[in-house]
């Protein structure tokens, strides 16, 4: 059977979510796919590359349309689609955060909240700057997120620290964030004069 880069994806994926991106290595990966490592590759040239990969696999949803017209629609349309996208697969925001820092992933998630700014008012040069604001808000959330689920799936957390127990839910405290976001930027673009 031939080995194609999909299959490498797809495995790739299906170790992370079952093992974590610690565990995500190219040796583990190769006996699951049942070739020699080798073999991994030729589709890749390294490990940091496949990472890249399963990132764009993982941001795939931030391509498709926003049914939002107004820019703080879409922008809250996109930061919840980003946010459902990561919590998809575990350790989903730790893997992207690191591929975005390395740039390795080739989405355009972070292009099209700035699209949005930009429509909302925003120069380029603040839209792509509230756009990283904005994408490492999202992905330190998240991170926390998961960490806390995680860590309360295995029992590490007290009872009184299990996100079971917080008052307010993640995606309400998610929520918080994001209006003051969009409320700075309501701030800015009010601030100029017209």
């Amino acid at each position: 059977m031939q080995l194609h880069r999909t299959d490498v994806v797809d495995g790739a994926i299906a170790i992370l979510d079952q093992y974590g991106l610690a565990d995500l290595t190219m040796r583990r990966l190769a006996t699951s796919l049942h070739v020699q490592p080798g073999a991994l590759y030729w589709h890749f040239p390294n490990k940091q590359g496949l990472l890249g990969a399963v990132a764009d696999r993982v941001l795939a949803p931030m391509d498709e349309p926003v049914a939002a017209t107004d820019w703080e629609g879409q922008i809250t349309e996109l930061s919840h689609r980003l946010r459902s996208c990561l919590l998809a697969y575990r350790d989903g925001a730790e893997l992207v955060s690191a591929t975005y820092a390395s740039r390795l992933t080739t989405s355009k998630g972070r292009e099209r909240l700035a699209g949005a700014l930009i429509r909302g008012g925003m120069t380029r040069e603040e839209a792509d700057l509230s756009a990283y604001t904005l994408l490492y808000y999202v992905l330190g959330e998240t991170v926390d997120e998961q960490a806390r689920m995680q860590m309360d799936s295995a029992g590490a957390l007290p009872q009184d620290k299990s996100p079971l127990f917080d008052t307010i839910s993640a995606t309400e405290r998610f929520d918080f964030g994001l209006q003051l976001f969009l409320g700075g930027v309501r701030h800015l673009l009010g601030s100029r004069v017209r």
